[in-house]
């Protein structure tokens, strides 16, 4: 049977909410990192226009360039930073509404189309309403977040309602990156770090630390987590993690967890391909993860998702790894139908 490739961070944006990013933008006291983004890849520019273009259009066109570069199915997720840069009834509410028009589209292509629900972490018993409509009344298959909503994190307790929604539907949460939190950006605003050749990776790998060390998956241990761009960086360092850690339990310096942080991410975390074109990278995730835990993605439309293809369709694996990465894992981890 032919494998099916399944894309799992493809981004699409509302009108309203693109349109909303530039009144925030125009505004006072924005954050620095999305004041960057504002002059740079949300900047309403003729260069722009393409990328504008294909981020709102989750229907025929959509469809016509995944025929084009082969891919099967995306998983539509809210591009970022979503809504996390508004209020919170204005964030509720557009994410309400961008969840409606995420499900329509899959309803009208449940073939080519899976999603996952934009939540507003703002208002934390509010986005767990919302996680709970989008998976019993909505049929959609997992949750975005963008990393930090306003410089917060979601290790503090005022966010566990969102993970207990979560674990209850059974919903994965896609971890995406934004730009680094006002707290850490200042080193990453000049040179162009704040952006993702440097700063999303620091930024999201930051944010699922903070998960695991502060025991969010003791409190909630079926919960799971997404990272992409070959998991941030973090399967290169989970050794010397654990060899800090250790270091730092024995002298006091942090509080013992009951599992290793390298065993909360092999339980608790599954990564994704988003955006890395390298063997050695997916090597490396293989033999420290294995397999089961890396999911295929093109990130669509920001990356070269042609080429993402080519690279799995050739990368040195089995072919029972080719299958489990573009399709197996993904059918498990987000439960779709396609």
């Amino acid at each position: 049977m032919a494998i099916r490739r399944i894309a799992v961070e493809e981004a699409f944006v509302t009108p309203e909410i693109m349109a909303q990013w530039h009144v925030v933008l125009a505004g006072r006291d924005v954050e620095p990192g999305f004041a960057k983004m504002g002059e740079s890849i949300l900047a309403q520019t003729p260069a722009n226009k393409p990328l504008d273009d294909r981020l709102l259009d989750i229907g025929a066109g959509r469809i016509a360039h995944m025929d084009a570069v082969g891919v099967d199915v995306h998983l539509l997720s809210l591009t970022s930073p979503g809504v996390q840069v508004f209020d919170a009834p204005l964030a509720m509410r557009l994410a309400a509404e961008s969840n409606d028009a995420l499900a329509a589209a899959v309803k009208a292509h449940p073939t080519r189309f899976a999603g996952l629900a934009a939540i507003a972490p703002q208002d934390p018993a509010g986005a767990a309403r919302e996680i709970e409509r989008a998976a019993q009344k909505l049929g959609l298959s997992g949750v975005i977040i963008n990393s930090h909503t306003m410089g917060e994190y979601l290790d503090a307790p005022k966010y566990r309602p969102i993970f207990e929604a979560a674990q209850s539907q059974d919903m994965p949460i896609y971890l995406h990156p934004r730009e680094p939190a006002p707290s850490m950006v200042t080193p990453y605003l000049d040179y162009g770090l704040y952006f993702a050749g440097w700063g999303f990776a620091a930024e999201t790998g930051l944010h699922a630390m903070r998960l695991i060390m502060s025991g969010t998956f003791d409190r909630f241990p079926r919960l799971r987590i997404v990272l992409g761009h070959m998991g941030e960086g973090l399967p290169f360092w989970l050794q010397r993690i654990d060899n800090r850690y250790l270091l730092e339990v024995k002298i006091g310096a942090v509080d013992k967890l009951p599992k290793l942080p390298s065993q909360y991410f092999l339980d608790n975390f599954v990564i994704t391909t988003a955006g890395v074109t390298s063997m050695p990278a997916l090597r490396l995730c293989l033999d420290v993860l294995g397999v089961e835990r890396i999911l295929f993605a093109a990130d669509f439309p920001y990356e070269d998702d042609a080429e993402a293809v080519r690279f799995m369709d050739d990368a040195q694996v089995t072919e029972d790894e080719r299958r489990q990465i573009y399709e197996t894992n993904a059918r498990r981890v987000f439960k779709l139908k396609v």
